[in-house]
């Protein structure tokens, strides 16, 4: 599997980081997960082959997760040279047709009717299964609203990617990413404005010492906590795993073959 970081920043805009975004590609399947505001300009601005994204996978419903989805979609119909005819499948909470139909009253009908197939899939806590080519999606629930879900994608021949998505501290959620290659984990706020609903450095340590990850990339963190090294303070809480820290543009090929 091959990761592009394409958006890790949060709700407080930033001149080098858009919101949550990644892109995965895994057998020949293109895969976008989450896509916040600044997303779709970025999957230009890294090169990567937006015209041909086979599913969208949201975590949850926050702004900061979903803010260009109007987007792509506007895109994927009206900023292509040659009219798109493959599908594209949707995969979200419960809740995704709700969202997709108040898009479109407000920004029009090519939200959910972009000029070629468009499959819309409801997930639950619990749920495994094919995204296709190789490649499976299974989501287990975190503790950050309602409907938010932490992921794990699976390649057939190898590798592992698994992403917190939003989620306060919760053994369960480390139980489902336990032993991925690569974890992808928000980091929100430091310790001292630790809440149930986001991580610090000293929960996500605990949550990466269950789930036991080949590496740990930390993503989503606030200008609260950017300012302070936050690989340092993970390791000080008492995570001795490696740590990367994400920054748009960054390319990973899982499992890994070379450096740390």
């Amino acid at each position: 599997m091959e990761l592009t970081v394409v958006g890790s920043g949060t709700a407080a805009p930033e001149p080098e980081r858009v919101c949550s975004a990644f892109f995965i590609t895994a057998g020949g399947t293109r895969v976008l997960v989450d896509c916040g505001p600044g997303a779709v300009h970025h999957l230009a601005r890294f090169t990567l082959p937006w015209q041909r994204l086979d599913h969208l996978v949201i975590s949850h419903f926050h702004n900061d997760h979903i803010g260009d989805l109007p987007m792509l979609m506007f895109a994927l119909k009206w900023g292509l040279e040659q009219r798109r005819t493959a599908p594209l499948s949707v995969w979200a909470p419960p809740g995704i047709q709700g969202l997709l139909a108040g898009m479109a009253g407000i920004f029009g009908d090519h939200v959910t009717d972009p000029g070629f197939p468009l499959h819309v899939h409801e997930i639950a806590p619990g749920h495994d299964g094919p995204l296709g080519r190789g490649l499976s999606l299974a989501a287990t629930a975190t503790p950050h609203t309602d409907h938010s879900l932490a992921l794990r994608f699976q390649a057939r021949r190898a590798g592992t990617i698994g992403y917190t998505g939003d989620t306060g501290p919760s053994h369960d959620v480390a139980l489902f990413l336990a032993g991925v290659d690569l974890l992808i984990a928000e980091c929100s706020f430091p310790d001292d404005l630790a809440m149930d609903s986001h991580l610090t450095p000293s929960s996500l340590a605990g949550m990466a010492h269950t789930a036991r990850p080949g590496r740990l990339m930390v993503s989503h963190v606030y200008p609260q906590l950017d300012r302070h090294d936050v690989a340092a303070l993970i390791a000080a809480a008492g995570w001795d795993g490696p740590v990367v820290r994400a920054k748009d543009g960054m390319a990973l090929r899982v499992p890994f073959t070379e450096g740390p």
